[in-house]
């Protein structure tokens, strides 16, 4: 077990280190910078014993006296120098390395996400999400870039340090030598804790942003329910939970570099006995130089066992990281690509299961729509009406049945191309902090004229309140549009669909959240775009599909009943029980007035 753990932490590691490679040149920078600062540390133990030997030796000896006051001053001022040298080297050159490596691999985080399919945001909250860009790329770092600098700054010192010791006495050194299967056999112990307990503090840091960012998101519901004490709690829950999780982390690693440091000066103090007691013909200056070059070992052995916490730190990372850097992309075996389609839209047999629940969501659906039809669907909440809107542009893959797009099935169309041909409005809208311009010709829309953006906002009914705002068209809206009225936001949505000119025009409750005044308006809009387009309309208001060339009545997945307004309302089926359901409801209920 231990040995598969550690082949896995190997193989993580080396394709962490990939991530490196682009920046191969300041990383031999590096490497340079911290081999000079190493080597630097025998030379002050050496300059030591001739400062020591010197003090002793023979007043007769003058040349030697002084080489001495001026030799040593100086060579301490150029080691010094050497040193810093390197050290300046080291640590910039690293330093540039960490930060494009930070940088390479949130951009490949996000980039991911840009193409994971839609079962994946379902089974992953966005503070996760977050949290792994942002946390967890910073924790692979050190792994990466500050665990490097750590094994190879001191780790040269090691080695020229014990070169150093067992040039002046190799048998002493060997004494020293018994004490490293003990430092290895406590350093493989406290990695195997420290990895386990990075991942339960990353799994809580997601914790954190995931409470953070539903409250900020959320906020007009947590005050106008009163929920502040409940976010409170929650919200101090997750950040306790964090807390306690990092202590126990902590709590290791005090315990360990203490533990270590005495195994370490225990066997210092033996060496030192050693060096007293078996001193034979060495001069004063030599056994200095000697016990001051071992006594420098304990600092940079203690660095090397400590670097164990932040490289497992970085795996726990790594492993998350990767995790998601490994999952299939959207599934796109197209091949097909049109520049326009004529919109004819065919649903043959479809059944539907969703992955997580296993449930049969939609059964035996069959239905054609024409060029320039409108076909509705209609049924209670649940009934798989939205679920059929998101397999069209294959948001989600169905397992039997087929949807053709002008007789190709939908598989066959290469994605991109099958979603320009494609113009979807959800109840749901969708906006960025950016400029009404900016949100309405958005994606490859992007560079379009403002007047061919103002024809688009003026068929939505959006453009008289927008030359009202500040900025007209470059007025920025906030985050999701939070400074327009849900109307308004709507009706951009609406607008960037009608610039898209798609053939094919799904509209998933698009008016629900319209006044009545401003649903009169877009239906007029909605009719005169309609033409010549494919629509499917999935409708909570029954009034605004009368028109529908044929609608469709859903129940439990299947469709129920078919035909028009006039049809439906004389077969006084499912279509006529909600029709006057509504009716009789529409009729208890004063208009609803838009909140500007």
């Amino acid at each position: 077990m231990a040995h598969s753990v550690q082949q896995s932490s190997v193989s993580l590691y080396l394709r962490l280190l990939k991530y490196v490679l682009p920046y191969r040149g300041s990383f031999s920078l590096s490497i340079v910078g911290f081999l000079i600062f190493a080597s630097s540390q025998p030379m002050l133990a050496d300059l030591l014993k001739y400062f020591l030997d010197g003090l002793q030796a023979d007043d007769n000896s003058k040349l030697f006296g002084i080489a001495l006051v001026y030799g040593v001053p100086l060579a301490i001022i150029l080691i010094a120098a050497y040193q810093g040298v390197g050290s300046f080297l080291g640590n910039f050159f690293l330093s540039q390395v960490a930060r494009g490596v930070v940088h390479d691999l949130r951009c490949s985080l996000f980039d991911n996400l840009l193409v994971l399919p839609n079962d994946y945001y379902d089974k992953h909250n966005s503070g996760h999400l977050i949290s792994r860009i942002v946390f967890n790329v910073a924790q692979v770092t050190g792994a990466a870039t500050d665990a490097v600098k750590v094994v190879i700054r001191e780790g040269f010192t090691v080695v020229f340090l014990f070169g150093y010791l067992l040039w002046m006495n190799w048998q002493l050194t060997l004494v020293l030598l018994a004490i490293l299967p003990l430092i290895g056999m406590m350093v493989v112990s406290a990695s195997r804790k420290f990895r386990k307990q990075s991942k339960k503090i990353q799994e809580a840091m997601g914790d954190v942003t995931h409470v953070a960012s539903e409250t900020i998101q959320g906020y007009r519901v947590v005050r106008s329910f009163g929920g502040e004490n409940y976010e409170r709690a929650r919200f101090h829950k997750a950040s306790e939970d964090n807390m306690r999780r990092t202590m126990r982390m902590v709590r290791t690693q005090s315990v360990y570099t203490p533990t270590l440091q005495l195994v370490i000066y225990t066997n210092m103090a033996v060496l030192m006995f050693m060096v007293l007691f078996f001193r034979g013909d060495a001069s004063a200056g030599e056994l200095i130089a000697y016990i001051t070059a071992a006594s420098m070992l304990p600092k940079p052995i203690r660095q090397l066992s400590e670097v164990s916490a932040t490289i497992q730190k970085g795996l726990a990372a790594a492993d998350s990281i990767f995790a998601q850097l490994d999952e299939a992309p959207e599934i796109d075996n197209g091949s097909v690509e049109r520049e326009r389609v004529s919109g004819q839209l065919e649903v043959k047999n479809l059944d539907f299961v969703y992955p997580q629940t296993k449930k049969q969501v939609l059964s035996e659906v069959d239905f054609t729509i024409e060029p320039g039809q409108m076909v509705a669907l209609v049924g209670r909440s649940g009934s798989g009406k939205s679920t059929l809107a998101n397999l069209i542009p294959r948001f989600y893959h169905h397992e039997r049945g087929s949807i053709l797009l002008d007789g190709i099935d939908i598989e066959d169309y290469k994605l991109a191309n099958l979603r320009r041909h494609i113009a979807l409005v959800t109840q749901q809208v969708t906006l960025f902090n950016d400029t009404v311009i900016n949100n309405i010709a958005y994606g490859h829309l992007a560079g379009t004229p403002l007047e061919t953006v103002q024809r688009a906002a003026e068929a939505a009914y959006a453009h008289e309140f927008i030359e009202q705002m500040p900025d007209g068209y470059h007025t920025l809206i906030g985050e999701n549009g939070v400074l327009l009225s849900g109307g308004q936001r709507q009706r951009l949505a609406i607008a960037r669909a009608l610039l898209k000119n798609a053939p094919v025009l799904i509209l998933d409750e698009a008016t629900s959240a319209l006044d009545t005044e401003s649903e009169r308006h877009i239906q007029a809009a909605l009719d005169e775009v309609m033409k010549g387009r494919t629509t499917l309309v999935i409708a909570h208001r029954l009034s605004t599909i009368e028109k529908a060339d044929l609608i469709l009545v859903m129940d439990q997945g299947r469709i129920v009943e078919r035909g028009t307004h006039a049809e439906l309302l004389a077969a006084n089926g499912h279509y006529a029980r909600l029709h006057a359901r509504q009716f009789k409801e529409s009729s208890d209920m004063p208009p609803i007035e838009e909140n500007v």
